[in-house]
Formats: structure tokens, C-alpha cells, sequence
């Protein structure tokens, strides 16, 4: 009963710490994605303006 109730414990242990993991990385990938995506905003935004014609 004794070596259950451990096995129990370590199991639920390594299911939090893959959790853990998983969402760790999605944190880093998420703040990887944010830079990534202003940076080619803004340069398409300084890059456009400068071939954008007006329109008379």
C-alpha cells in the first residue's frame, strides 16, 4: 500500500514538472513570437514609407 501511494506521488510529481516545462516554453516562444513580430513591423513600416507613392 505504502509503495502505491509513492508511486502515486512520483507519478503526479513528473506529470507537474513536464507541465511545468511544457509551459515554460511556451512563455519563452510566446515572447520570442511578440519581438519578432514587432520588429518586422517596424521594418515594414520604415521600409514601405519610403517606396509608398501619394496618390494625386
Amino acid at each position: 500500500m505504502l509503495l502505491k501511494i509513492i508511486g502515486a506521488i512520483i507519478v503526479i510529481w513528473v506529470a507537474f514538472s513536464v507541465l511545468g516545462f511544457v509551459f515554460e516554453v511556451l512563455g519563452t516562444l510566446l515572447v520570442v513570437a511578440a519581438v519578432l513580430t514587432v520588429g518586422a513591423l517596424g521594418y515594414a513600416a520604415v521600409k514601405g514609407s519610403a517606396q509608398r507613392k501619394q496618390i494625386r
